[in-house]
């Protein structure tokens, strides 16, 4: 029976409800040593009915290992494998030992995570559990914790036990503190005078294991209150400390290899070398000190084992882990190895290497980091203590631990010792952090010190993000040095266009490559040749194809910043579900990396899609907290594109003068602060301001900027938007929108245009011509979810004598935008389990959403959900063109 906990019980249950019904959750619980958290674990485990149990408890001697924790939870659902998809299912046999192909991506093997554990909750639902989570290794701390924020359409309530202050990220805390002094009394069940049972309640702040463990102890002179109580009460360790100290030497023996070493069998093999046999642990059972669970041993409480590990001299300690590194795998013996070392030890170090190189390649990369560390405070050799620690410094980046990581480099960086091509390497991942997560520009200052392509590449990416055109036009002349290539054309290439804008024609045989590409890194590279080429929808288009390439290949850490483009392509494209549902996707994964400038690109980019919905709240807020990164970081593209979200929420509710305001300054702002590329993309709507503000004279000098940066653009829709935009400055005769309109090839702009037209047309007292191309600009706003515009294109409607409400546009205007993905993604033929797998979902989950979906739009199967994308994708007539 628990005392006093009636309102954690009752947000337990909660959680168990709410998961049963299908609104998964999780909650960590929060406390002191010894306050109930694990007593509150095993009353949510039985709380669920017929849902499933999965368990598992942190054990400090295996905080080290990758995935032993997970390893224990998943056993036994090891069995459901074959239902999740492809990549995920190998991602997770491959970290659990069971002969599945390495990815080495964490992300997939987190979504694995998520995909059993919602094939597990089948068909009554699933409670997960697990005490003692601050000692939960990090490869699986990190698996769940995936999970743990991705629950919201499972069937699963998970409950994490933490002890202290261990960071749990994104989960929503249960704090425990000690009992009222009522329960604690009835806990007590001694008969004691009151003031004795105050005082102690008082004095152990009513931890209920302290209470019990201290009135063990005590005299009945102390419990009747004739005598005092001791002072200070004994705490901590210390509550056990008598009776370790108590056992005879075999069971303290026992008691030390069990407190570095959970495995029973390792355990008993390594006291029987010693003359202490199995007797030995059962006087520990019986004393209530240790019990055995299966294949291991676990101390009644941690503080016991703290006890013991108190209680022993330190050349015992190694002497334990020495015997048990004789028997252990050889992962466990590069562990005890490393705790029995006295000094540096070349082969121990080459050890734990060898174990940092198998976790890594499972994912694990907090672990393999852990152990890359260790590795070089045991080696002998500076220059390869610095090489460990730069692996240590890639594995910890990686594994989403920047403030670690950059620590493990600048360690790396004093032990260099002068090798040119070690200190290359460690100035390369210095710049490649900083450009992550700390100033671009400098990292510009770092990369640009490389004499090789890769990292003068690095360089030009950082200062695209500076927006710092001279360095890149510097860069680019470095790299024309280079053989020709690829890469090294998409560098000469911008720079030269930076410089005195010749660089076309390298762009272009560069674009000519792009079949020969296979990784995400080169299709991002194509759409910067792209978009300085002035094709925004080519580019769009090859963002595209990068994030495709990084979600099926396992671009390791990568996708995040993937993702950054491919947001931007999908709005560029006027796809703004799209681009919300990939935005939100990113915002968190790079929340998780920890990749701060990402995190600013993608705020900055959903505060655009605020300002087109006209969500002004949301759009500031989210403006402002990209803001707040990318200036101090000097990130000018995202500061750019977060001033830009400003600027066209003004203009899409007519607030031209302010909107003008917005743009000029864009365009002014110097590096760190805006970018040369926010400035050419946002000229249509920077003109379209400046002419609604009555400024023609900056229109005009605005028009003249853009032509010069689209005079080499090939496609039809940069040729639509030049076209408006001399429409627009010139305005001459309907017929240079008509052909922009006939030109376009992006549904959001023609209908950006259709509205222009249909505005002019109106205007011209020809309203019967205008109201085709604002009742089609109407439909295709609302489509997108653009209310501003939608109004704004109904206003004008409305005026040219059409004064019924336009019907409502296709049911797909019913989705989110994650449901939007998921059907063109069923559109496109792919089933349930290749969806899960593109997005990072359980099977289960798309699923759920199809569900959901089916009743929205009135219809029974897959098959009608392709129709129904198929029909909004399809081309209409010429006539009809947006």
């Amino acid at each position: 029976m628990l005392f006093g906990r009636s309102a954690e019980i009752a947000a337990i249950d909660d959680l168990i409800s709410r998961a049963r019904e299908g609104a998964g959750d999780a909650l960590v619980l929060r406390g002191e040593a010894g306050v109930g958290k694990t007593a509150l674990l095993d009353l949510a485990a039985s709380r669920g009915g017929s849902m499933r149990v999965l368990r598992t408890t942190g054990v400090e001697p295996e905080s080290d290992l990758a995935f032993a924790a997970l390893h224990q939870l998943l056993r036994p659902v090891a069995g459901l494998l074959d239902a999740l998809p492809g990549p995920q299912r190998e991602a997770v046999r491959g970290a659990l030992g069971l002969g599945g192909g390495a990815s080495g991506d964490r992300f997939l093997l987190s979504a694995g995570v998520l995909s059993l554990l919602a094939e597990a909750a089948a068909p009554d639902g699933l409670v997960c559990v697990v005490d003692d989570f601050q000692w939960v290794d990090r490869a699986s701390a990190d698996a769940l914790l995936f999970a743990a924020r991705r629950l919201a359409t499972e069937r699963i309530a998970m409950l994490l036990a933490v002890r202290g202050d261990a960071p749990v990220k994104g989960v929503p805390p249960l704090r425990l503190g000690g009992l009222p002094e009522p329960a604690a009394a009835e806990l007590l069940d001694v008969a004691m005078p009151p003031a004795v049972k105050r005082e102690l309640v008082a004095a152990t702040g009513g931890n209920p294991l302290a209470l019990r463990e201290i009135v063990r102890r005590l005299s009945s002179g102390q419990l009747a209150g004739r005598e005092p109580l001791p002072d200070p009460l004994p705490g901590g360790a210390q509550l056990f400390g008598e009776q370790v100290a108590a056992l005879p030497e075999d069971a303290r023996l026992v008691a030390l290899l069990a407190a570095v070493e959970s495995d029973l069998d390792l355990v008993l093999r390594a006291a029987a070398r010693t003359g202490a046999g199995r007797a030995a642990l059962h006087e520990l059972e019986a004393a209530g000190l240790v019990r055995v669970e299966g294949a291991s041993v676990r101390f009644r409480h941690p503080l016991i084992r703290s006890a013991v590990h108190e209680a022993a001299a330190p050349a015992s300690r190694r002497a334990a882990h020495e015997a048990l590194a004789g028997l252990s795998d050889v992962d466990r013996r590069a562990w005890h190895l490393a705790a029995a070392a006295l000094g540096q030890d070349e082969s121990v170090a080459a050890a734990l290497t060898e174990t940092a190189a198998r976790a890594r390649d499972r994912g694990g990369y907090g672990d393999a980091a852990t152990a890359l560390a260790r590795a070089a405070e045991l080696t002998p050799a500076p220059h390869t203590r610095a090489a460990r620690l730069k692996d240590a410094a890639v594995a910890a980046w990686l594994g989403g631990r920047p403030g670690q990581a950059e620590s493990l480099l600048a360690e790396a960086r004093d032990h260099a010792g002068g090798d040119r091509a070690l200190e290359m390497e460690i100035a390369q991942l210095r710049g490649r952090f900083e450009l992550n997560s700390g100033s671009a520009a400098e990292a510009v200052r770092i990369l640009a010190t490389g004499d090789n392509l890769d990292m003068l590449a690095d360089a030009a990416e950082a200062a695209s993000y500076v927006g710092d055109t001279a360095s890149i036009a510097e860069i680019g002349r470095r790299a024309a040095a280079f053989p020709e290539g690829f890469l090294r054309d998409v560098l000469t290439g911008i720079g030269l266009m930076l410089s005195d804008g010749t660089g076309h024609e390298l762009l272009r045989r560069a674009l000519g490559r792009t079949g020969e590409l296979t990784e995400a890194a080169g299709f991002l590279w194509a759409t910067a040749a792209a978009s300085y080429l002035g094709e925004a929808d080519l580019a769009a288009d090859l963002a595209a194809r990068a994030g495709r390439v990084a979600r099926v290949s396992g671009m390791v850490g990568q996708l995040p910043v993937v993702l950054e483009f491919v947001a931007t392509g999908e709005r560029i494209a006027g796809r703004l579900a799209e681009s919300q549902a990939i935005s939100e996707e990113g915002l968190e994964l790079a929340r998780e990396a920890g990749y701060a400038n990402t995190v600013a690109a993608h705020l900055a980019n959903l505060a655009v899609l605020a300002a087109l919905r006209g969500e002004e709240e949301t759009c500031r807020r989210h403006a402002q907290e990209a803001l707040a990164i990318a200036i101090p970081h000097r990130v000018g593209l995202r500061a750019g594109v977060a001033a830009y979200a400003l600027a066209m929420l003004d203009l899409g509710v007519g607030r031209f003068a302010a909107a003008h305001d917005r743009f000029t300054a864009i365009a002014a702002a110097g590096p760190g602060a805006g970018h040369p590329t926010v400035v050419w993309r946002s000229t249509p709507d920077r003109i379209e301001a400046a002419v609604g503000a009555g400024d023609l004279e900056a229109a005009g000098t605005a028009l003249e900027a853009y032509e010069r940066w689209s005079a080499q653009a090939a496609t039809a829709e940069s040729r639509a938007l030049l076209t408006r935009c001399r429409a627009l400055v010139g305005a001459g005769p309907e017929k240079e929108l008509e052909e922009a309109l006939r030109l376009h090839a992006n549904p959001y702009e023609a209908a950006r245009t259709a509205l222009l037209l249909g505005e002019r047309l109106r205007r011209a007292h020809r309203p019967g011509e205008a109201r085709p191309h604002l009742r089609a600009a109407l439909e295709t706003f609302r489509r997108a979810g653009a209310e501003p515009w939608a109004r704004r294109a109904h206003g004008e409607l409305r005026a040219a004598g059409e004064s019924a409400e336009p019907a409502r546009g296709p049911a797909l205007d019913a989705l989110t935008p994650q449901e939007l993905r998921i059907a063109g993604l069923v559109a496109d033929g792919l089933s349930s389990k290749e969806i899960a797998a593109q997005l990072f979902l359980s099977p289960r989950t798309v699923e759920y959403h199809l569900y959901k979906m089916y009743p929205k739009l009135g219809i029974s199967s897959r098959t009608d959900l392709a129709r129904l994308v198929v029909l909004q994708k399809a081309p209409v007539a010429e006539g009809d063109m947006l």
